[in-house]
């Protein structure tokens, strides 16, 4: 108050007050006006940085299914928990439920993390169930986030295990078909922009960048009904006979398709902590061994091919064996003179050795060549073995001799499996398929058309009840075949008690159709002759072959004495 009794009014101080809150309130005008136009871009992208993110969109891998349709290798889709780490560690968050969940400790969570701190995309786990997922999200630790990706599941288990093989976990193939057709199958991811949550959520899709292109599913010539019996018919033959293991190939001998492939020990691809990495390989296309006694009929192919030799041609086997060099040539007895039929029929080593050291070493060469022997079949299998021929410039007088009974060159099942096509296909050879053929196949001719023909009968005769292989028989049907009963190689020679059992046959003898090599590695036990252990497997799966494919009966009205599977062999006729 003045003197006079009136209000004091600081005129100056209300204009200073006034003008200051004016200039303040422009201020606050100008910075709005320039964060949100002048400087709209720069914020923008800032914020974008921090919240938008360009993200993949998986593409699922190609179905693998049979020739039916039936699947054998889907891909599925799951979770993977992944972290930012600075994130994760800048929280106060106890770190302990989330370990367990990772099934790891704190103290191993913790140095992951640290170790990884400049990173902004750490795998915690892989594809893991929604369940466990869903506990890990709940749990709103700020830098831990869910990513969609797509596992492999393969519906059959271990009975498609060496023939489909198997993927990483980034759903690459690995192993098998799934390695030689990766490309056709692998799918190509897309990728969007995503708006993000402080927690790494996905809130917003913003836009679609690319669109994900699956994979292309891929048919196989496969039979999965078939593949199940071979499986379960292989397996119960290997562990019957306490084998090391064992091999089975069935190809369609119209088509030259693999309607069967199964090997033993197998391996479930679906547990992926069981998996051992001897189990892997495909014995079938990646195993050599020597053919023994089921490459005789390729031997007479020549003897019949030369012109020298007939059906009907006899050959003296007395009295049982013979000395070719240093060396003994022996059969099981002695068969006195037979005819070049019964030299199959008997399995003679005697026999087959004078027929082949009675022809130029080029004719057998070039038989056993054509038929594909020496030379991988070109399915495109990975890791398929081409076995090995020698020139026959290299041959000795013991070397041809051995040859004509199988012994000083190496096959695998498949070529085995090929190969026997000549005898049931008239003469030719058709290329080996995975994939479902449509169509007709073009073939190589081997052998005349007549040749055959005659092997095949001889092949019935050893499938009869005084040949070899008399339990390979199935009812109903005329089966032909081969046994074979191979020492196995050691470091200092031959061994005299380790062996491979083979059989390998086609039915029906009337219109072939599907043709077949069983072999068992190291049976143990009294019995271990080819036609003792891989005949009845044989017969076993060619029977449930034929009636799953409805393949008409060749022999009904012998039927009844056909049923000798189950028949002991007479002594001395099993090789």
């Amino acid at each position: 108050m003045t003197e006079s009794g009136k209000p004091v009014v600081y005129e100056k101080r209300r204009w200073l007050v006034l003008s200051l809150f004016l200039i303040g309130m422009f201020l606050l005008m100008w910075r709005a006006v320039d964060l949100q136009v002048f400087s709209k871009e720069f914020l923008q992208e800032h914020g974008d940085a921090r919240a938008l993110r360009v993200v993949q969109i998986p593409a699922h891998r190609g179905m693998i299914t049979d020739r039916n349709g039936e699947p054998l290798a889907v891909s599925t889709s799951v979770n993977s928990i992944w972290a930012i780490p600075r994130r994760v560690l800048s929280t106060d968050v106890d770190m302990s439920p989330l370990a367990a969940y990772l099934d790891t400790s704190v103290e191993e969570l913790g140095k992951l993390l640290k170790e990884r701190i400049g990173r902004d995309f750490v795998y915690l786990k892989r594809h893991v169930n929604p369940a466990l997922a869903d506990k890990v999200m709940a749990m709103n630790i700020s830098g831990i986030s869910l990513e969609q990706e797509f596992r492999r599941y393969y519906p059959a288990g271990e009975v498609t295990a060496h023939l489909i093989g198997f993927t990483n976990i980034d759903d690459a193939g690995q192993e098998g078909l799934e390695l030689a057709y990766n490309d056709w199958l692998k799918g190509i991811s897309g990728s969007k922009r995503v708006l993000k949550d402080r927690l790494g959520r996905i809130v917003e899709n913003v836009e679609s960048i690319s669109t994900p292109s699956p994979g292309k599913n891929l048919e196989l010539s496969i039979d999965r009904r078939i593949q199940y019996l071979a499986y379960r018919e292989l397996k119960a033959a290997v562990q019957a006979h306490s084998a090391r293991g064992g091999s089975l190939v069935m190809l369609d001998t119209k088509t030259g398709e693999v309607v069967a492939m199964v090997g033993q020990p197998s391996y479930n691809p679906n547990n992926r902590s069981d998996m051992k990495g001897e189990y892997y390989r495909n014995r079938a296309v990646t195993d050599v061994f020597e053919p023994g006694s089921t490459l005789k009929p390729f031997t007479v192919a020549t003897a019949l091919e030369s012109g020298v030799y007939t059906p009907m041609t006899m050959i003296d086997t007395r009295p049982g064996h013979f000395m070719v060099g240093n060396h003994t040539i022996r059969d099981s007895r002695n068969y006195g003179v037979i005819d070049v039929a019964t030299v199959i029929k008997k399995s003679s080593n005697v026999g087959a050795s004078k027929i082949a050291l009675s022809l130029e070493p080029t004719q057998l060469r070039k038989i056993l060549s054509n038929a594909g022997f020496g030379a991988a079949t070109g399915s495109g299998f990975p890791g398929e073995a081409s076995g090995y021929l020698s020139a026959s410039n290299n041959w000795s007088e013991v070397g041809l001799a051995t040859i004509a009974f199988g012994y000083g060159l190496s096959v695998t099942v498949l070529q085995l499996a090929q190969a026997y096509q000549i005898f049931a296909t008239d003469g030719l050879l058709l290329p080996v398929s995975f994939i479902k053929v449509k169509g007709p196949v073009s073939g190589k001719q081997i052998i005349t058309a007549e040749h055959a023909q005659q092997i095949r009968i001889m092949l019935e005769t050893a499938v009869e009840k005084e040949g070899t292989g008399q339990r390979a028989a199935v009812s109903g049907y005329r089966v032909a075949g081969k046994t074979g009963t191979v020492h196995k190689a050691t470091s200092g020679g031959y061994s005299e008690d380790r062996y491979l059992s083979l059989f390998a046959g086609f039915a029906p003898v009337e219109d072939p159709r599907l043709v077949m090599v069983i072999m068992i590695d190291e049976p143990h036990g009294q019995q271990y002759y080819g036609g003792q252990v891989a005949a009845p497997v044989f017969s076993r799966v060619m029977s449930g072959a034929l009636r799953l494919m409805d393949i008409p009966p060749d022999n009904l009205p012998g039927l009844k004495d056909n049923i000798i599977a189950g028949k002991t062999p007479s002594a001395g006729s099993l090789e």
